[in-house]
């Protein structure tokens, strides 16, 4: 019946040509159709093509479309009707099965029930095994867990101990183990990531207190810096002063016999110095020090290690670097009052060798922490401002031990710093400029080690009462002389006390500037300069000056100018001697081409015309003193028919003068010549300048007129001057050179006595003339004030002139001549 409907529903068939034209659609169709079934492919393609293909194409497709439907519907009904009593035969067979699935069911769920009812006590009990499974799971698991976390806790617990015994630099290898090790095993916990959290803090807390440790350390060591340099400078002039006495053991030769003592210190002849103070010895003996033994350096490590775990280790360098460049800028800032003792010098010197010395270790000890480079360039920034503080300070020094004592210490200083690399020869140029200033110290020293010597000599020979008491003047000053040493004791020797004390007090600075230069590292012929140079300026400067300045002194009298005469001459002679001594010490022949000469004897040569000249000036004022005490009556009408009492007394004092010189030591033939050479000018220059000083007083402008009778009184004083010269008050002198020197005043007074006028006139100008060395201008001058003089005594005695005819003609003579001698001055004026 379904077949019949499916029949009946069909359309007729189609004819052939229609059939083939079907067939060409079907296949197209049938190949859009199944583009269209497929559900991979794209749909717009094939939609296009549908309408893009013909006019009708639509509708053509809509037709087959549902003839492919319906083609698609009866195939479906086919198959069903196919299955059909399958079906039925399947549904009523299930309807049987029904009844006993329902009773299979009743069954099931009552043996569901009963296994229920029993399984329910089994059931609690696996609960319960369950339960204690997984609390045994979570127990290992736990356990595990723990496990894992133990080392973390002991490892951070360690940590804290290490925090807190201070050792840090442990702590941070242990944050690290934590870090790398321990920690990211755990890293799910968050007492973990607490622990993590915490340890960059507790880095930066380590960092903080090793700082400060550093810091604390810095400190420290600006303190003990003194310490530090003390120990190292001790060592080194221990090592210096071993070396030196292996050295000076081995050129020990002669010339040992100590000579004088000076500040403890024994000095031989050759220069070479024992220490009477043991102390040294006994320092010698101590056990020797280091920086390490002295100084804590464990704060520094500890620091560098830390910063360099940490990665910051540049920065730890740039701030140790900063502070120590500050400290040094701070350790050699002297104190205002250094340069008043030696200690303040010592204190300064022992911080800088103390700070360098602690640079040094650092230097070896760490690697990289400070370099060469910044070590040098610290010094070289010292060494400047050392320099410079030194050049001020030591220009206030005025105490040459003092001097002495800052020259050892810069020695020592230079040696302790040169055994730790840094260069010190520039703090040896020094030297040069401190020796000058020692130079300095040591004159003015001397100066008034001489004045001394000056004020307590007697200026009077020294007597020798027995052979020990002349060696021993001897032993002081190279004095020799054949004749005084066949003298019988008691004897005088021709010098003052002065000259030994002089020549052992020249020795004594040639020793002081010995003692400047050792250590120096100089050659002997550099030291033979410096002693040598050291001698000529102690010599032409301060020696010269001394006795410049006694030769000056108002209370030196003509003897003691004369003893100083005898003094340089013997000061003069043993300059010879000062050479030998000099050479001796240094062992530089003085044939050698560079040898310094002593400049003594023209130092000695112009005391000794100093004290000449001294001589005739002090006598020329004496003679000046007793000429002011001179009272003539100008007017006196006839003389007292005897010299002046002051001429008198002036020439007594001349022969009392002149004895002094007779009476020097004239055993030897240098003293006898020197003494009467001074002799012979001085008093050759006393009668000239008597005679010069009678002269002006007859021709002083503010006497205008004088009697005949004072030209008389004046007459026998000058015959009296004449009669001192021709007695050779000082032997020597040949004939009557001595009386030349009033033969000006002896013309003149005999021209006026004899009133030879017309012989002076009419000889006036020939070579043998009578009256040669009278002068027009001085004859007319005299005889100007005896015309007044002549009408002054008239006018008193009111006496006419008619009755004194000698008298008038004398005035007319006096006038004419006066014209003639007018006439002669104009002449010799034009």
């Amino acid at each position: 019946m379904a077949s019949d409907r499916v029949h009946a529903a069909l359309p007729d068939p189609p004819s052939q040509t229609e059939e083939e034209e079907n067939k060409e659609e079907e296949k197209v169709f049938g190949n859009i159709f199944a583009e269209l079934e497929s559900v991979d492919l794209p749909l717009g393609t094939t939609l296009r093509s549908i309408y893009d293909d013909q006019p009708n194409a639509h509708k053509r497709f809509m037709e087959k479309l549902d003839a492919r439907i319906r083609n698609h519907d009866r195939e479906i009904e086919k198959m069903c009707n196919f299955h059909h009593q399958g079906f039925v035969d399947a549904i009523t067979e299930l309807l049987k099965v029904r009844a006993d699935a329902e009773k299979l069911m009743g069954q099931v769920t009552d043996t569901n029930r009963r296994l229920q009812e029993a399984g329910r006590e089994v059931t609690a009990q696996t609960e319960e095994v369950i339960r204690c499974r997984i609390q045994q799971r979570n127990m290992a698991t736990t356990v595990e867990k723990l496990q894992l976390c133990i080392p973390v806790l002991e490892m951070y617990s360690k940590l804290k101990e290490q925090l807190e015994s201070k050792r840090y630099y442990a702590a941070l290898k242990t944050m690290e183990q934590l870090e790398k090790v321990f920690i990211p095993r755990v890293s799910q916990y968050r007492f973990c990531q607490i622990m993590a959290e915490n340890l960059p803090r507790l880095r930066e807390e380590i960092k903080e207190i090793s700082m400060s440790d550093l810091k604390d350390f810095l400190e420290s060591i600006r303190k003990h810096s003194d310490k530090v340099g003390e120990t190292a400078m001790r060592q080194a002039q221990q090592h210096r002063t071993f070396n030196s006495a292996v050295a000076k053991q081995a050129s020990i030769g002669h010339y040992t016999k100590p000579l004088y003592s000076l500040n403890g210190q024994t000095h031989t002849q050759n220069g070479l110095m024992i220490d009477d103070d043991t102390g040294d010895e006994e320092e010698a003996d101590e056990e020797i020090l280091t920086a390490q033994d002295l100084v804590d350096f464990s704060p520094v490590y500890r620091c560098l290690h830390i910063y360099t775990v940490l990665g910051d280790r540049e920065t730890f360098e740039n701030y140790y670097r900063k502070q120590r460049k500050k400290q040094a800028r701070l350790v050699l800032q002297p104190q205002a009052n250094m340069h008043e003792t030696v200690e303040g010098y010592r204190r300064y010197f022992n911080q800088i060798v103390g700070f360098f010395v602690v640079e040094d270790h650092i230097l070896h000890a760490t690697r990289g922490l400070v370099t060469r480079a910044f070590t040098d360039e610290l010094w070289n920034m010292a060494l400047s401002k050392i320099i410079a503080v030194l050049r001020t300070h030591s220009s206030y020094c005025e105490d040459p031990d003092l001097v002495l004592e800052l020259k050892n210490l810069i020695v020592i200083f230079a040696d302790t710093l040169q055994g730790y690399g840094f260069l010190v020869n520039r703090l040896f140029d020094l030297l040069f400029e401190v020796r000058d200033q020692y130079n300095e110290t040591l004159l003015k020293k001397w100066a008034l080690v001489f004045r001394e010597i000056f004020e307590l000599d007697n200026y009077s020979p020294i007597p020798v009462e027995t052979e020990e008491e002349y060696k021993l003047v001897v032993s002081r000053f190279p004095f020799h002389d054949a004749e005084i040493e066949k003298q019988d004791f008691p004897k005088k020797l021709p010098m003052s006390q002065s000259v030994p004390q002089i020549y052992t007090q020249v020795k004594e600075l040639i020793y002081a500037s010995l003692k400047f230069s050792e250590s120096l590292h100089r050659s002997s012929t550099e030291i033979d300069d410096m002693l040598r140079k050291s001698t000529n300026l102690l010599l032409t400067r301060t020696l010269s000056s001394c006795l410049q300045n006694l030769i000056k002194k108002p209370h030196i009298g003509l003897t003691e100018l004369v003893q100083i005469i005898i003094n340089t001459t013997h000061l003069e002679q043993a300059c010879k001697y000062l050479e030998e001594f000099i050479t001796n010490i240094t062992n530089v022949s003085p044939e050698t081409v560079h040898t310094t000469r002593l400049y003594g004897l023209a130092t000695f040569k112009d005391a000794r015309h100093a004290a000449e000249g001294e001589i005739y000036t002090k006598l020329n004022q004496k003679i000046d003193e007793f000429i002011q005490l001179a009272d003539y009556e100008w007017g006196m009408a006839e003389s007292d028919g005897r010299a002046s009492g002051y001429l008198m007394d002036l020439i007594n004092f001349l022969r009392s003068t002149f004895q002094v010189f007779t009476h020097l030591p004239n055993n030897n033939n240098d003293h006898a010549s020197m003494s009467g050479k001074v002799a012979q000018t001085a008093c050759m220059s006393a009668c000239k300048h008597l005679s010069t000083s009678l002269m002006q007083m007859l021709l002083d402008t503010e006497l205008k007129q004088i009697s005949m009778g004072a030209i008389q009184q004046f007459n026998l004083d000058v015959i009296q001057c004449e009669l001192f010269a021709s007695s050779e008050p000082v032997p020597g002198f040949q004939g009557d050179t001595l009386q030349l020197a009033f033969i000006d005043l002896r013309q003149l007074l005999d021209l006026f006595m004899v009133w030879d006028w017309s012989t002076y006139l009419a000889d006036y100008g020939q070579p043998t003339s009578k009256y040669l060395r009278v002068n027009p201008a001085t004859a007319l001058a005299l005889l100007e004030k005896v015309y007044r003089g002549m009408k002054d005594t008239s006018k008193k005695n009111n006496i006419f002139s008619q009755f004194r005819k000698n008298d008038r003609d004398k005035q007319k003579l006096i006038e004419t001549v006066v014209k003639q001698l007018r006439s002669l001055v104009n002449g010799m004026s034009s």
